[in-house]
């Protein structure tokens, strides 16, 4: 009963379904390559790539695959805690936190993650290759980076108490 309360709470996006060809000697094997960007909207988030014969099985293997390998974002409040950027091959994504109400003002692929992670509030840019799958990869390498206060204080061995008052950030 616990798992079907879990079950509701996913936000799965398909970013990109391709028909991809294997030539042997027979002729052309037809499969299908689905990306799926999947959340809780409460700051968990994953991505995956599921391959498959028919379109339906290869989004439930990446939906599957995406649920099962997601990383936990620290956020402020509905928006990122501070600006950052991410990349991956030729694409580039930078992200700044946003005001309340903003909204999510990014581009397709990168809006898919923002919905599935719970952010609401955010200013995205993509910059480079448009390449749906590697905007995405940038945009959550971009997110990985994200930490908190309490994990900078560790980093520097002090109290996150010093760190905030040092700074005109607060915790």
């Amino acid at each position: 009963m616990a798992e079907e309360r879990n079950e509701k709470t996913f936000v799965d996006t398909v970013v990109s379904v391709r028909r991809v060809t294997k030539v042997t000697k027979g002729g052309k094997r037809f499969s299908f390559s689905a990306f799926v960007v999947s959340g809780d909207q409460q700051g968990n988030v994953g991505i995956a790539l599921g391959k498959s014969k028919e379109v339906s099985s290869a989004i439930a293997k990446a939906t599957a695959r995406a649920r099962k390998n997601m990383i936990a974002l620290p956020l402020r409040g509905k928006t990122i805690p501070y600006s950052v950027i991410g990349k991956h091959g030729a694409s580039k994504v930078i992200m700044h936190s946003a005001y309340k109400g903003t909204g999510v003002i990014a581009g397709g692929p990168v809006r898919a993650i923002m919905k599935a992670a719970g952010i609401e509030d955010v200013l995205a840019k993509s910059l480079g290759s448009p390449n749906k799958q590697n905007v995405v990869k940038a945009a959550l390498n971009a997110l990985a980076k994200l930490r908190t206060v309490k994990d900078f204080a560790r980093l520097r061995g002090k109290s996150s108490r010093q760190i905030v008052k040092g700074s005109h950030v607060s915790a």
